[in-house]
């Protein structure tokens, strides 16, 4: 059951930040954290892929800071979210024979992760007055929360 928990708490993180989750996933795997030999992941093991998907990561956490990136529900960045949270979840149901049932789990948790950020940081922007301040906290939140649950796989 933690398994399952620990995929949905990824797909919120995707849900947060689209790159973010699966990053943490693979770099869990290439440190040999999260065992994905055998299975239909494995790639996510090396350091191409633990490489690219901080790159993207970064960049994203860049341009989550224009003024121009459009909101995290039109279908093609709530799309790309999706995706990301069923590869990192199914990647954390991997090792237990749960691929299918994380990369779900995944998913459940985009979703929850991309319209709940969504208030949470349009709450935090309002208290604020501005939207910076409220990005980076979510930011940190993505990332504190991928880290917990790579520390937790581990």
């Amino acid at each position: 059951m933690i398994v399952y928990g620990l995929a949905l708490l990824i797909g919120v993180v995707a849900g947060l930040r689209t790159f973010t989750a699966p990053a943490a996933a693979s770099w869990a795997a290439h440190l040999g954290w999260l065992p994905l030999a055998g299975t239909p992941l494995a790639f996510m093991g090396s350091v191409w892929a633990a490489g690219i998907l901080t790159l993207m990561a970064f960049v994203e956490f860049v341009t989550d800071q224009l003024p121009t990136t459009p909101s995290r529900t039109v279908p093609m960045q709530f799309g790309a979210r999706i995706v990301m949270a069923a590869v990192a979840g199914a990647a954390i149901g991997a090792p237990s024979g749960l691929l299918i049932g994380g990369g779900i789990a995944g998913v459940v948790g985009a979703v929850i992760g991309t319209y709940g950020g969504s208030a949470a940081r349009a709450r935090l922007a309002a208290a604020f007055r501005k939207d910076r301040p409220a990005a980076f906290i979510e930011d940190a939140v993505a990332i504190v929360v991928a880290i917990l649950v790579v520390l937790v796989i581990r």
